[in-house]
């Protein structure tokens, strides 16, 4: 049987990340692929380094905005495909935020402030560049220069949690010389997670044997299935707040926060982590519909985050949605779609669920159910492996979305 190098164990255990997509790009506000899907020109792009100041980028109070929503880590475009980068190239080239009007390393500003507050810094770089003539050009070159490049942010910033890479899906047969750029990880921050995004098209794929975790982006991640992997290898997926990553000022098609903290539990249903994204504003700043989101996905988290943070996947066979996770002497048994406490009048029913609740499969033996909420006891029978519940509903003037409910095992 597999187990995780301590590096991926970790990396599980954090369970919920925050993207952030922000660049040159957010000033446009009509997304992170304008360059190329509007056909701008790279001579009239680039001006908007002109007009980057990074005046509302606070790095503290975007890190404190995931801490409380009780993300664990945070991974932030230090270079998307542009090619602007927020660190310090050291010469590689000038289109940087240091030779912007910003005039400040703002992948310094954003490690400093995450390792102030115990949040895990992660690095997204792109792979493909529609800056650097060379990606087209003189491809060796080119993967000199991002080998270069991810080797200023491994020994310029201290210990990070990983590096998630996304652009090779634009070069499927090219040899983009893995070895010598995972190596180069390998060699300055030995115990990093390595993500490579395989995009929409190839969800879940492996693609290199130092891959320490598959990408699924938007939807719903699938179980890993490890019996033919030479490793352990962990699962994350990357999910929007709306239809876009980068900023889009006319984008006001926000997901309901029921949908995302379900997509958040379903993620950890299969042991997926969930990396939920904001596209700050221009200027760096979170926009306040994100900034409440996430405030409201933390007061979720402040009841039912052990479960998330301590949960195991745990096969058992039930009718719809319900799952259970398997933690340190418990079980989570999370549920979808109840019913609130109250009179007819002003509670709705239709489509919401009260009542007795099975499942098949339960190998543990189970002493006593209460809800995470509130502490009240569930009553139950367990016959073998079958177990059936008494689900209450939820009290009146509270409504979960996903409810969770703690079993401890004898």
């Amino acid at each position: 049987m597999l187990t995780p190098a301590p590096r991926i164990a970790q990396f599980e255990k954090m369970g919920f990340g925050m993207f952030i997509h922000w660049g040159l790009y957010s000033q446009l506000g009509v997304g992170e692929w304008t360059f190329h899907l509007h056909k701008r020109k790279m001579e009239d792009y680039k001006k908007l380094m002109d007009t980057f100041t990074a005046e509302d980028f606070d790095a503290e109070d975007i890190v404190l905005t995931a801490k409380n929503a009780g993300c664990k880590y945070i991974t932030l475009t230090t270079r998307h495909h542009e090619g602007f980068s927020l660190y310090d190239t050291c010469g590689l080239n000038d289109f940087d935020a240091p030779h912007s009007p910003a005039k400040r390393d703002l992948v310094r500003e954003f490690v400093d402030a995450c390792n102030k507050h115990g949040i895990v810094p992660f690095f997204y770089h792109t792979t493909l560049d529609w800056y650097n003539k060379d990606f087209e050009n003189d491809f060796d070159a080119y993967l000199e220069y991002l080998r270069k490049s991810v080797e200023i942010l491994c020994t310029n910033y201290g210990k990070v949690g990983g590096l998630w890479f996304d652009g090779n899906w634009s070069k499927p047969d090219a040899d983009w010389k893995l070895d010598e750029l995972y190596g180069t990880i390998r060699k300055h921050q030995p115990e990093a997670m390595i993500i490579n995004n395989t995009g929409l098209d190839a969800r879940g794929c492996i693609g290199h044997p130092e891959i320490d975790s598959v990408t699924f982006e938007q939807g719903r991640p699938t179980p890993m299935d490890r019996s033919k992997m030479d490793k352990y290898i962990t699962a994350e997926m990357c999910y929007t707040m709306n239809d876009h990553w980068g900023i889009g000022h006319t984008d006001l098609n926000y997901k309901p926060p029921k949908e995302l903290i379900e997509c958040l539990c379903d993620c950890r249903k299969v042991g997926a982590n969930y990396l939920l994204n904001v596209g700050p504003g221009p200027q760096g700043e979170i926009v306040p519909m994100q900034k409440a989101i996430m405030g409201l996905i933390g007061r979720w988290m402040e009841i039912f985050g052990e479960a998330i943070y301590e949960g195991k996947p745990y096969e058992t066979k039930s009718m719809g949605k319900y799952f259970m996770l398997k933690g340190d002497k418990c079980l989570y048994i999370f549920c979808y779609s109840l019913s609130i406490a109250g009179d007819s009048n002003v509670t709705t029913l239709m489509g919401k669920y009260t009542g007795i609740y099975a499942f098949s499969g339960v190998k543990d033996k189970i002493k006593s159910i209460e809800w995470m909420d509130n502490g009240e006891d569930l009553s139950f029978t367990q016959n073998g492996e079958d177990l059936m519940v008494n689900i209450t509903p939820m009290p009146y003037g509270a409504s979960y979305c996903v409810r969770v409910a703690k079993a401890i095992i004898e």
